[in-house]
């Protein structure tokens, strides 16, 4: 089976933000990048998909040279390559699922996977952008997954309960944490993976469909108003919501 495995690198959730100097982006000096959490499950689905059904498992990232870390993070768990789509600007999940497709054409796996979504661009969009582009199926936020030949059973987290969803190859899969528990590379995978050669190729010419007109950090100031428990307090607070907050 071949298998594509797409990732992402994003800002540590830990790290404090900055807007950069033109407005529109996120400073990038001292922000700690890593591998995005929902890839890891991933990243996981492919090797065990690997390990059960045979294969190889590539992985795939679009943006620029220090995106080669989340590489060689799933070169460390077992991927066999990786490919970097070298793109500086990653202007919106258009252009990064588009050059996602003009890869894939070329692999021709047989599933590609993802993570539910990025927790930077948190648009949750690219992966059913991939499956419009190759005309495949999808099946999204995936708890469970079954291939047998070429029949794929998923189990999907829907509101309130659970889906039971079932296609064929080839398809593309965005995965859920609980799908599986991710491994953790061994320092001797860690240290080969550094040496591994990652394919790099250009990016596509591809107009974004998103522009970002300004960026700004959400107001953290607070005007609290504390009430009591009198009629008089109780009608100043349905005033403020209907009036003030325009919630009733």
């Amino acid at each position: 089976m071949n298998i594509l495995v797409c990732i992402s690198q994003v800002p540590d959730t830990t790290t404090k933000i900055a807007v950069g100097p033109d407005g529109k982006s996120m400073a990038a000096q001292g922000v700690k990048f890593i591998l995005n959490p929902y890839d890891e499950f991933t990243i996981e689905a492919g090797l065990r998909l690997k390990e059960s059904l045979g294969g190889t498992v590539t992985a795939l990232t679009v943006g620029a040279d220090s995106s080669k870390d989340v590489l060689r993070t799933a070169l460390a768990m077992g991927a066999d390559s990786a490919i970097l789509v070298k793109d500086d600007v990653r202007a919106d999940s258009y252009t990064v699922a588009a050059n996602i497709v003009a890869a894939a054409k070329e692999l021709a796996p047989d599933v590609v996977l993802f993570g539910r979504q990025s927790i930077d661009f948190d648009s949750f969009q690219t992966s059913a952008l991939v499956a419009e582009m190759l005309e495949w199926p999808s099946i999204h936020i995936v708890s469970k997954l079954e291939i047998d030949g070429t029949t794929v059973k998923a189990e999907c987290d829907i509101e309130g309960g659970k889906e039971i969803v079932e296609t064929t190859l080839p398809c593309v899969i965005s995965t859920q944490k609980g799908l599986n528990d991710p491994r953790y590379p061994k320092l001797p995978d860690i240290m080969k993976a550094k040496s591994k050669p990652i394919t790099e190729r250009a990016a596509e010419a591809v107009s974004a469909r998103v522009e970002t007109l300004s960026m700004s950090l959400p107001d953290t100031k607070r005007l609290n108003k504390i009430l009591g428990e009198t009629d008089a307090d109780i009608d100043e607070l349905v005033r403020l919501l209907h009036e003030e907050a325009k919630m009733i």
